[in-house]
């Protein structure tokens, strides 16, 4: 029983910041491994994902509700991340992915001294783009970031909130609404992969779905109460975050 509450309580915490900026991984996914250690690994991630993509939906619809969703850029990429969130999920059984689990943490440095740098960076929405350009250019960002997240995944949804700031234009509220959308897809084609596989505790999963979700209104409501600055200084800490669990993974953690 104290199992449960523990794994429910990771799952509140894990939608509530997934909600805000991302990265609700680097909390749900740690405590599943040492709540569970003797399950296989791809059945928790497998278990995970059936729990985030009812928490990230959640957060989504609430985005949709109060926030004016860039449509014409979250759709395009939610479809490439979908198809490429499988390819890469593919790819992940054939080729080791200790290549990119070096190079993360210092993708993860840049992001994060780039918008500590620029103290404005997405405190204003102006897209820069419109029509087939920004059209075109999603699609080349969902399909690379959906085969990141199928191939390795940790802090998707920080690179989303990043990218839909850094390239579109957006302001952080409208970055994270956006990534919602992207992320609901990567989510949904992971999951595919996963049940196909029998890698799901369904009862498990559930049970932290409906904890994702709650903690996912927390969330949004404070995103959509405290606006854009608050949810940079969360992003802010997020990616600091998931440097050094990304860091520890890469260079101290044993690797058998």
């Amino acid at each position: 029983m104290l199992d449960f509450a523990v794994l429910g309580s990771a799952a509140f915490c894990a939608g509530l910041v997934d909600a805000v900026v991302g990265g609700g991984g680097l909390i749900q996914i740690p405590v599943m491994f040492s709540m569970l250690p003797t399950t296989a690994p791809a059945t928790l991630f497998g278990t995970s994902k059936l729990a985030g993509i009812f928490g990230t939906s959640a957060a989504a619809y609430n985005y949709a509700q109060r926030v004016k969703v860039a449509w014409s850029a979250a759709a395009p990429a939610a479809v490439a991340a979908f198809v490429m969130a499988f390819c890469g999920a593919f790819t992940v059984t054939r080729i080791p992915a200790d290549f990119v689990r070096g190079l993360l943490p210092l993708v993860l440095i840049a992001v994060a001294i780039y918008t500590f740098r620029k103290k404005d960076l997405g405190s204003i929405h102006a897209p820069l783009h419109s029509g087939s350009r920004e059209r075109w250019l999603a699609v080349g960002m969902g399909a690379a970031i959906g085969f990141y997240d199928g191939f390795f995944g940790p802090g998707t949804g920080s690179f989303l909130v990043f990218l839909f700031v850094r390239f579109f234009g957006f302001d952080f509220l409208g970055a994270s609404a956006a990534a919602k959308i992207v992320n609901v897809a990567c989510n949904l084609s992971a999951l595919m992969w996963f049940g196909v596989s029998g890698h799901l505790i369904w009862q498990l999963g559930l049970l932290m779905a409906a904890c994702q979700v709650a903690g996912s209104l927390v969330g949004t409501r404070l995103a959509l109460r405290h606006g854009s600055g608050f949810v940079r200084k969360v992003f802010l800490l997020v990616v600091s975050l998931l440097v050094l669990k990304t860091s520890y993974d890469a260079f101290l953690k044993p690797h058998l």
